[in-house]
């Protein structure tokens, strides 16, 4: 189908969506962790294709964070009272904070002395970064989607 200026309108699915934000958020996070092992000393990863897998392997670890964060969520929110409220904020909070040394200690099983990521201090910073990294990412996306629909 062709647009109003002759060019070809592009429909995108969910699954392309999905590869597509999973592989600009993967090489979002090499640039954030070769970025953190030149200017971090603490933070050493032995060679880049170690530093991909790494990216690779905390990607997924996060993802799966989030998935379980949003599910525990869900369930709280769906309860009535405070106490319930209160007890699923503690427990969100709980697994992202928990989840920072489940992540260092997987990436320390994988790759042993290949990977320092630092103190809690610097895995914490590398995945705010990362976070960060992604959702301006994903409003750039939109952002480009709602121009386009605007005509722009």
């Amino acid at each position: 189908m062709s647009g109003a200026d002759g060019s070809e309108e592009i429909t995108i699915t969910r699954a392309q969506a999905r590869f597509v934000s999973w592989v600009s958020e993967v090489l979002l996070d090499i640039v954030v962790l070769n970025l953190f092992v030149e200017y971090v000393h603490t933070i050493v990863i032995d060679s880049f294709a170690i530093s991909v897998l790494t990216a690779l392997l905390m990607k997924l670890a996060i993802d799966a964070v989030k998935g379980l964060e949003h599910r525990v969520a869900s369930y709280f929110r769906s309860k009535q009272g405070l106490v319930w409220r209160a007890l699923g904020l503690i427990s969100v909070f709980f697994i992202l904070f928990l989840s920072k040394f489940v992540i260092l200690e997987l990436v320390n099983i994988v790759f042993g002395d290949h990977v320092q990521l630092g103190h809690f201090i610097e895995i914490v910073a590398i995945i705010l970064t990362m976070l960060v990294g992604s959702a301006l990412l994903r409003l750039v996306f939109r952002q480009l989607g709602r121009h386009a629909a605007q005509g722009r």
